[in-house]
């Protein structure tokens, strides 16, 4: 009788088990489209997004496009075709998508907007990411602060990079920064010997390594045979070791020739260790635990029919229609905080860093 008793214990145990499993499963899934591997952070936010929605019930599809845009758009159509109940999209070209949204819509889908807003459609319901505009105007501040212009030096010489045009973020982060360094230009404590000033002219296509690379070779052959480039401002780290490339190619990094103070984004591992061989200048941290954090809050309330929380409903005009958004603070990184920000918080162990 005891080994019976036992034995149906066991079996309940088991269908409660499976009965748990069965309602995690139930909450539905959710589909990530992100846009490509060669940068270390997508690869972060892929993984806390799905980590923290498995923990939270979800089942998920995560899909890299590799930087190719029919690529991800078939990837996104394949979800759509499946029966996600959320779409998480950090878009390639967030101009490219409507007619995928408007399938997405017309299937009851919700679709989050995840750290690059997805313009021209108003099938996009909410927008998760970080104070953009916010982002340049701490790069920019870093420049400001590594020059000594606030004290009154100059003039300095400066080359400004932006994002890639067919990112929507690149405009805010390169108004941010303007927003402080355009009142010394006018001054002319900042000059930039190239001329080359608006997104139209200093964009970086696919935020690329090599291309920054490349024009940075191009601006050091043309303007700056006689003259020292005291500064440039970089919209994200993988442009600003193309950059720092570059500069040393050509002898910067020497103690006659010092490198130029040199911003960045993303808190990447080869930069922060740049930063704390005293070369590039500092960096801008996103911490994607809590973009993901937010993200998967946003799932949930969808889920559960709720409006998810938002903090700004006037800034993130997609061309349709205002997406309301949740907007985190970006944090400055230079040498003198590397370990409180992104060791001390857990983000990196300090061996990674070595």
């Amino acid at each position: 009788m005891k080994k019976l008793v036992s034995l149906f214990a066991s079996i309940a145990m088991g269908a409660a088990i499976l009965s748990s499993s069965a309602m995690a499963a139930d909450k539905g899934a959710v589909g990530i489209a992100m846009p490509t591997k060669s940068s270390a952070r997508w690869i972060d936010d892929g993984n806390n997004i799905v980590k923290q929605l498995k923990e939270a019930g979800y089942s998920t599809d995560l899909q890299y496009a590799d930087d190719d845009i029919p690529n991800q758009l078939s990837q996104i159509e394949n979800m759509v075709t499946k029966g996600v109940k959320v779409l998480v999209i950090a878009a390639i070209d967030g101009t490219t998508l409507s007619d995928v949204l408007k399938k997405a819509h017309d299937a009851g889908i919700k679709v989050i907007a995840y750290d690059r807003l997805i313009r021209d459609s108003g099938n996009v319901d909410y927008y998760a990411t970080f104070d953009n505009f916010q982002v340049g105007v701490l790069q920019a501040s870093t420049l400001v602060d590594g020059l000594g212009l606030k004290d009154g030096k100059g003039p300095f010489n400066i080359e400004l990079f932006g994002g890639s045009p067919d990112d929507n973020n690149a405009f805010f982060f390169y108004n941010g920064a303007m927003s402080v360094l355009k009142p010394y230009i006018d001054s002319k404590k900042l000059v930039i010997k190239s001329g080359q000033e608006g997104m139209d002219k200093v964009g970086t296509l696919r935020w690329d390594a090599a291309t920054a690379q490349a024009r940075m070779d191009n601006l050091l052959s043309a303007y700056y045979t006689d003259a020292k480039v005291n500064a440039v401002l970089s919209p994200y780290d993988g442009i600003s070791i193309g950059i720092i490339s570059s500069l040393k190619g050509v002898g910067y990094g020497s103690k006659d020739m010092p490198l130029p103070v040199i911003s960045g984004q993303d808190a990447e591992v080869p930069s922060v260790k740049s930063i704390l061989a005293g070369e590039q200048y500092s960096t801008i941290f996103k911490d994607t635990r809590e973009l993901a954090k937010v993200t998967v809050s946003m799932v949930n309330a969808l889920m559960e029919g709720k409006q998810p929380e938002v903090n700004d409903t006037k800034t993130y005009d997609n061309g349709v229609k205002v997406v309301p958004s949740y907007l985190l603070k970006p944090v400055t990184v230079t040498k003198a905080n590397v370990d409180e920000v992104l060791v001390k918080s857990g983000y990196y162990k300090a061996d990674q860093l070595k």
